[in-house]
């Protein structure tokens, strides 16, 4: 069969599935921003937080993906899952697509807890190491290590330390400072739909490798390269680590891996529902 051709019976703009998760993606949107006037904290009961943070819990692993921060984050994503989606979704039937759906961004969250205990593991070593011998270059090399992006908030505070590095008062701040910086850790929520969002991608540049996609609406390209850079994208800006990048590439890879690891079982197990 020629998947860039397959016109399927029935086929739709706008078929069920699509058509529900934008309109629960949308819901969750207005709700997170109409009821916070009220003092509901959507971000904060639904978005992922780590395991180890006291706004954990399980369920998040699945309401994380109907949050958003802010109306562009939720407009690229819902247009790339109509985008992509519809024509998945039409040629795998429903069901499939939504089990998809949900097993890559399931696969994100995990992905993305993964990391976060990676990261979050070598901070808590390093703090111990520094609450063993502390001082003023220590604190510095720690802060730098692991929360760059404050370090320019805090350089009074070191080079103070540093003209009195006799004086206790500033071992016991470095210790507060140590605690809120591990807090800011805890207290970061991971949302949206991106990480499902970059499976279903992953899905249609196999389904359909070599359909164009208008990138910015002008410049064509197959959707297997599309795919491959995109993907390509996600490693070196994960790898790259910019403290100030609040993006969870590893989370859009997860998406594409778990996506690749459900494909692949159903080329041995074909999907039957």
């Amino acid at each position: 069969m020629n998947n860039q051709q397959y016109s399927p019976t029935g086929f739709t703009l706008l078929p069920p599935v699509v058509k529900n998760l934008l309109i629960i993606n949308g819901l969750f949107f207005l709700a997170t921003y109409s009821l916070s006037y009220y003092g509901f904290d959507f971000e904060k009961i639904f978005g992922l937080y780590y395991i180890k943070s006291p706004h954990f819990q399980p369920y998040q692993f699945v309401t994380y993906m109907f949050i958003h921060a802010d109306i562009w984050h939720i407009v690229f994503n819902l247009f790339a899952l109509w985008m992509f989606g519809y024509l998945l979704e039409n040629y795998w039937g429903s069901k499939r697509f939504l089990i998809f759906y949900v097993f890559c961004g399931i696969g994100a969250a995990i992905t993305q807890t993964f990391v976060h205990w990676l990261e979050y593991s070598s901070i808590q070593n390093a703090a111990e190491v520094y609450l063993n011998n502390p001082s003023p270059s220590a604190f510095s090399g720690f802060v730098k290590a692991h929360f760059p992006q404050y370090f320019d908030s805090l350089l009074n505070f070191i080079n103070v330390w540093q003209q009195h590095s006799n004086d206790r008062k500033f071992v016991n701040e470095s210790f507060v400072y140590i605690q809120q910086l591990k807090d800011i850790f805890l207290s970061a929520p991971t949302i949206g739909a991106s990480g499902a969002i970059y499976g279903i991608l992953l899905a249609f540049g196999i389904t359909f490798p070599n359909m164009l996609v208008y990138v910015y609406f002008l410049i064509p390209l197959k959707a297997k390269w599309l795919v491959i850079g995109f993907g390509a994208l996600e490693i070196f800006s994960g790898l790259r680590n910019n403290p100030t990048d609040n993006v969870a590439h590893f989370a859009h890879l997860g998406g594409m891996i778990f996506g690749l690891l459900l494909i692949l079982y159903w080329k041995k197990r074909p999907f039957s529902g």
